[in-house]
C-alpha cells in the first residue's frame, strides 16, 4: 500500500477573530501561541524545499482566519506561485477558510492544485462550538472548491464533545462531498480553550477511520491533527484501519512528530512513501 505524506505551513498564525471553541488560533482564547500576520515568503519556500526533503507530496498553505479577503488572496497567490517555481513537485493546497467560486479560480491559477475545508463537525453539533459562522458557509465553500475546479480536501475534529450519532452524521456529511481527501483530526485538549480537556480513546478514533473508509473506499483518508496524542508509538494501526496519509512535521500550533521517524517507521513496516497525490 501506498502512503501519502503531506506537511503544513502555517503562513498566517493566531489572528483570528472567529470563535472556534477547538482553535488556539482565536485571538478570544488568549492561548500561548506564536501570532502573525505573514511569513515571509522565503521561509515558506524554505519549508517547501524541507517538506520534499521529507518526501511530502502535498503542502498545505494555512492560512488564520474566518475567510479569504483581497489581501490575503494576494499573500497565498504570491506564496503558491514563489513555491510553485522552486519545489514545482509538490501538490500545493490552499486552505484559507470561506471563499467564493472567483477566489478559488484565482487561487488556481496561481498554482493551488487542492483545496481544503473541513466542516469540522456534524451540522447539528456546530452551534455548539462556533457562533460567528455557520456550517452551512462552510459546507458550501466546499462546493465552491469543486466547482472552481480545485481537488477537495474536506473532513473534522472529532472529541469535541459531539454524540457518537453525530460523529455519524458528520462522516455521511463529509461523504456527500465525495471529496478527494480526508483529513481526520483528534481533537488536542488546551487549558486556554473552553472545551472539555479530554483525549478521544484510541480505540474509538481507530474505528471512526474504519468507518470513513468504508464511507469513502477510494478517497485519501488522512489522519492529521492528534495523531501522535492519540496513537504514540502505536500509530501505524491507523494504516491497518484504512488511512492511507498522515500529515507528518509540526502542525499549526502543536508539535508533531519528526519526519524522519515517520519514514523509518513507514520503511520498516514495507510501506511505499507515493510520489505524487493525483494517481
Amino acid at each position: 500500500m501506498k502512503v501519502y505524506l503531506c506537511a503544513i505551513s502555517n503562513i498566517s498564525s493566531g489572528v483570528c477573530a472567529e470563535d472556534c471553541k477547538f482553535c488556539t488560533q482565536s485571538t478570544r482564547y488568549k492561548a500561548p501561541i506564536e501570532r502573525y500576520r505573514y511569513k515571509p515568503i522565503e521561509r515558506i519556500v524554505q519549508e517547501a524545499h524541507k517538506a520534499k526533503e521529507a518526501k511530502a507530496i502535498g503542502f498545505c498553505l494555512v492560512t488564520a482566519g474566518q475567510g479569504i479577503d483581497d489581501k490575503i488572496l494576494e499573500f497565498v497567490c504570491e506564496a503558491a506561485r514563489a513555491v510553485k517555481k522552486e519545489v514545482p513537485q509538490l501538490s500545493l493546497i490552499g486552505c484559507n477558510g470561506t471563499a467564493s467560486v472567483e477566489q478559488l479560480k484565482e487561487l488556481k491559477r496561481s498554482g493551488i492544485d487542492n483545496y481544503n475545508h473541513n466542516l469540522e463537525s456534524a451540522r447539528s453539533f456546530y452551534p455548539q462550538i462556533c457562533s460567528t459562522h455557520t456550517w452551512q458557509e462552510r459546507y458550501e465553500t466546499c462546493l465552491n472548491a469543486k466547482e472552481a475546479g480545485l481537488h477537495l480536501c474536506t473532513g473534522g475534529i472529532f472529541g469535541l464533545g459531539e454524540s457518537k450519532e453525530q460523529r455519524e452524521e458528520l462522516m455521511d456529511q463529509i461523504a456527500s462531498l465525495e471529496p478527494m481527501s480526508v483529513p481526520i483530526n483528534f481533537y488536542h485538549p488546551n487549558p486556554s480553550l473552553p472545551l472539555p480537556q479530554k483525549v478521544i480513546a484510541q480505540e474509538e478514533a481507530l474505528e471512526l477511520i474504519k468507518k470513513m473508509r468504508i464511507k469513502l473506499p477510494k478517497a485519501m483518508i488522512m489522519v492529521a491533527g492528534g495523531r501522535e496524542l492519540v496513537f504514540k508509538d502505536a500509530w501505524p494501526k491507523i494504516l491497518e484501519a484504512g488511512a492511507n496519509a498522515i500529515v507528518i512535521g509540526d502542525y499549526l500550533t502543536t508539535k508533531g512528530e519528526r519526519p524522519d521517524r515517520d519514514l523509518e517507521t513507514l520503511q520498516k513496516l514495507g510501506y511505499e512513501i507515493a510520489d505524487s497525490c493525483h494517481e
